[in-house]
């Protein structure tokens, strides 16, 4: 079942949406070679800690971090680790949610360590231009395939793949809601976006095949392939006034990361 949030409850979810922003933008600056993914992981759970939130992924169906965070062919769900350091020229995809009063947050983003490739520098724009042409499709009255074709073509259209075994999905007072929201599919289909619906869009893109596997660990997901993978993602609420990014500040302008 759907559930439309009312404007308290939007403003709530922006609070969170808002901690979750400040910890990813300030994981970004961190990010540097010979960063273990460890030190970003203990940074993210100790901040939210000290805002009176909690982090969401720590625990939930027994995963071990505060933070995924996934290196060049890992996809998602990378297990933190004092042993896990960037090196110049990797690509670290840190995906992160917080709960706060009650309602969550969740927002990813790819960065950069060093000097990278121009075809990681081309994975990480289409990825992150995805993510936009997606949210400018919520909008009450468009339908949720309008949203996951958005994705679909635009990534196809640069020669990359978007993955199918993960998706985007609502969020609220749950982590993970309905609807399910794939990378993948035709515009005019699935259900009608209504004012209140909120959305975690989040492109996974591949710079190879789509397919993907989980190693040993049981959560890392990687590339089949070996090749690369970025990772995109917002919170977005369905208003009257078009998409709210919950997930960064309402005076903020320019590229969605």
């Amino acid at each position: 079942m759907v559930i439309c949030k009312s404007t308290t409850e939007l403003e709530k979810m922006h609070r969170a949406g808002l901690l979750v922003w400040e910890v990813l933008e300030r994981m970004r600056t961190m990010v540097r070679p010979g960063i273990s993914t460890k030190e970003l992981d203990e940074f993210a759970e100790e901040y939210v800690t000290e805002h009176n939130a909690k982090p969401a992924f720590k625990g939930y169906r027994g995963y071990p971090g505060s933070v995924c965070t996934s290196i060049n062919d890992e996809v998602v769900h990378g297990i933190p680790s004092a042993s896990r350091k960037v090196h110049e020229g990797d690509i670290l995809s840190m995906d992160f949610g917080v709960v706060m009063d009650g309602y969550y947050g969740d927002a990813a983003l790819t960065v950069p360590v060093g000097k990278i490739a121009p075809e990681r520098e081309k994975l990480l724009r289409v990825t992150r231009e995805s993510l936009e042409r997606a949210i400018d499709k919520v909008r009450a009255g468009n339908r949720l395939g309008d949203v996951s074709s958005a994705v679909q073509q635009w990534v196809e259209k640069n020669g990359f793949s978007v993955v199918r075994e993960f998706v985007g999905h609502g969020i609220g007072t749950k982590m993970h809601e309905d609807p399910q929201l794939p990378n993948y599919g035709a515009p005019g289909q699935g259900p009608r976006l209504q004012e209140g619906m909120v959305l975690a869009i989040e492109p996974m893109v591949n710079s190879g095949s789509p397919a993907v596997k989980v190693l040993d660990d049981d959560w890392t997901a990687v590339t089949a392939d070996g090749s690369d993978s970025a990772h995109f993602e917002h919170t977005v609420a369905v208003t009257a006034n078009g998409p709210w990014i919950l997930t960064r500040p309402r005076e903020a302008t320019g590229p969605v990361w």
